[in-house]
């Protein structure tokens, strides 16, 4: 059931899938660069389900139902996200233990919080299509998805999920991607600093990053577990989510042991 968060003066859409306890092991997802809480699907209910933690979905500023977050965006806005925002979700919902599950920029998001000296009661970090540094290929697709929102149907596809916030989503995400400095944007200095468990996974055909994304994180983080699906892009929950749902539910399963 969809609810809303007040942080100050806003408020961002929310999803509980189980009952919300607060001293239970708790999956926080973090959505892509145009996600929202409806465009993960069903796949949060699906690994509450499977695992018997209790999920909080939320909505971004300026994404879904929640309250606008005004262009343009800075460079550092995936720091600001996890470095301020998300404490303030964590703080609010009173959730003591959880697991990060963030995609593409929510994984990006997920590592920057989980490498930091906010990331207290964290229990585990699971990323899919996260990028660790920019790479042309990714600059190439999302200049690609600006043609495809302004002479396609990129934009009736998204108005579904984000309405009135439409706009603020793409602009904001798809411009600061752009910007000729992000090209030099790199969080890799937090894969040093992770002390919890950590799952990658990353489509093989993904078309937002090369196998560089998940080496990279292998590299730096010692105790991670990595896997690259075959027959995926970008988005392996939804492309091969059973695949998917069994690597996490084991892993979340070890975790909770």
């Amino acid at each position: 059931m969809t609810d809303f968060l007040k942080l100050g003066s806003k408020k961002i859409e929310i999803q509980w899938h189980q009952k919300r306890q607060t001293d239970r092991l708790t999956l926080i997802f973090l959505h892509e660069g145009i996600g929202c809480t409806e465009m993960w699907k069903d796949f949060p209910r699906m690994v509450s389900q499977n695992t018997g933690c209790p999920s909080l979905v939320f909505s971004r500023f300026g994404y879904g139902n929640s309250d606008p977050c005004p262009t343009p965006w800075k460079i550092n806005f995936m720091h600001k996200e996890a470095l301020t925002i998300l404490p303030e979700i964590i703080k609010e919902t009173r959730i003591e233990n959880y697991i990060l599950i963030g995609h593409s920029d929510g994984g990006s998001i997920g590592t920057i919080f989980a490498g930091s000296p906010y990331a207290k009661g964290l229990k585990g970090l699971i990323t899919e299509a996260a990028h660790v540094f920019c790479e042309q290929i990714t600059v190439d697709c999302i200049q690609q998805a600006k043609i495809n929102y302004e002479q396609h149907n990129l934009r009736q596809s998204l108005e579904k999920y984000h309405g009135k916030n439409t706009d603020n989503a793409f602009r904001g995400w798809n411009d600061v991607w752009l910007h000729p400095d992000f090209i030099k944007w790199n969080i890799e200095k937090y894969l040093c600093r992770i002390k919890v468990p950590m799952l990658a996974i990353q489509g093989k055909d993904d078309q937002y990053g090369t196998e560089k994304q998940i080496n990279s994180i292998k590299s730096h983080v010692k105790h991670a577990e990595t896997y690259l699906i075959d027959d995926c892009r970008h988005s392996p929950h939804l492309e091969q989510p059973e695949k998917v749902l069994k690597i996490m539910t084991q892993f979340i399963h070890q975790i909770k042991e």
